[in-house]
C-alpha cells in the first residue's frame, strides 16, 4: 500500500473571475503522474497549490505522508546561483531544509549520485549545460528525500539526448514517492507516466493510464500516433 497520497477534495482556485481551476477531486499516489493540457489549462496553478505557494479559494489539497509532509519543487525556470559550485549550492539547500550538519555531506553526495552529477560536484553552475542544470534542479528538490516531487515542464528546451537522460533520472528517483510532471511532450508521457491527467479550461477531462488515453484517439484527429491523436481529440485540437 502507498505510504504517500496527495488528496484533492472539491479543490477550487479562482483568479478573480478571469480563470477558475476546479472544482477537482482526485488523489495521487506513488509513481509518476503526467499533468497535460494546453497553455492556460491550469497546470501551473495546480502546481502552485500543491507546493503551498498559493492557497485554494475553496476545498482542500493535502499531502498525507509519514515524511513530515515534505515536498520538493522544480519550477520551469529555476533561479540557480551561477557563481556557486554544484556542491556549494546543494549544501546551502540542505541547510535550508534543516538537515543536520553531520548529515549534510552524505545528503549532498547522494543527491549528486542520483542525478549523475558526481563528477561535476566542483563545477561552477554557470558552466553546466541545460540538461545538467535541470538535473541539478532535481537534485536540490530531492536532497531532503521528499514524499512529493513536483517537476514543472522539466524537459522543455532540452535537446533530444538531454531529454532522454533527464527522463531516465526522473524514472530512477520515482520509487517510493509521488512524482508529478507537467509536460507538453508526448515522448515524456510515453516514457514516464504511470498515470496521465489531462486538464482543459481548469477541468480534468481525462484521468487514466497511457493505454486508456490512447483509446480516446479518433482517426480524424491530427497526430502521427494514437497518443498524439488522443490528446488532440480530448483538447479539441487547442494546442
Amino acid at each position: 500500500m502507498s505510504e504517500h497520497r496527495l488528496s484533492c477534495e472539491e479543490l477550487v482556485k479562482d483568479h478573480g473571475g478571469s480563470f477558475q481551476l476546479g472544482p477537482l477531486s482526485c488523489a495521487l499516489s506513488e509513481g509518476v503522474t503526467c499533468l497535460v493540457g494546453p497553455n492556460g489549462a491550469g497546470k501551473s496553478t495546480f502546481f502552485r497549490l500543491a507546493a503551498g505557494i498559493e492557497k485554494p479559494t475553496a476545498g482542500s489539497i493535502v499531502l498525507e505522508s509519514a515524511k513530515d509532509h515534505r515536498l520538493g519543487y522544480l519550477p520551469q525556470e529555476p533561479d540557480l546561483p551561477r557563481s556557486a559550485t554544484c556542491e556549494e549550492f546543494l549544501h546551502y539547500v540542505a541547510w535550508v531544509h534543516k538537515i543536520p550538519p553531520k548529515q549534510r555531506p552524505e545528503a549532498v553526495a547522494d543527491a549528486l549520485v542520483r542525478v549523475n552529477l558526481t563528477e561535476r560536484h566542483r563545477s561552477k553552475i554557470r558552466t553546466l549545460s541545460g540538461g545538467m542544470l535541470r538535473r541539478l534542479g532535481i537534485a536540490q528538490s530531492l536532497i531532503h528525500d521528499p514524499a512529493l516531487l513536483l517537476l514543472d515542464e522539466p524537459t522543455v528546451g532540452l535537446d533530444p539526448r538531454q531529454r532522454i537522460a533527464l527522463r531516465e533520472t526522473i524514472s530512477s528517483v520515482s520509487d517510493g514517492r509521488i512524482v508529478l510532471v507537467s509536460t507538453h511532450l508526448v515522448e515524456d508521457i510515453r516514457s514516464l507516466a504511470d498515470r496521465v491527467i489531462v486538464l482543459n479550461a481548469g477541468q480534468v477531462i481525462f484521468d487514466g493510464d497511457v493505454p486508456e488515453l490512447e483509446d480516446k484517439a479518433t482517426t480524424d484527429a491530427p497526430g502521427d500516433t494514437d497518443l498524439e491523436r488522443a490528446i488532440a481529440t480530448l483538447m479539441g485540437d487547442t494546442e
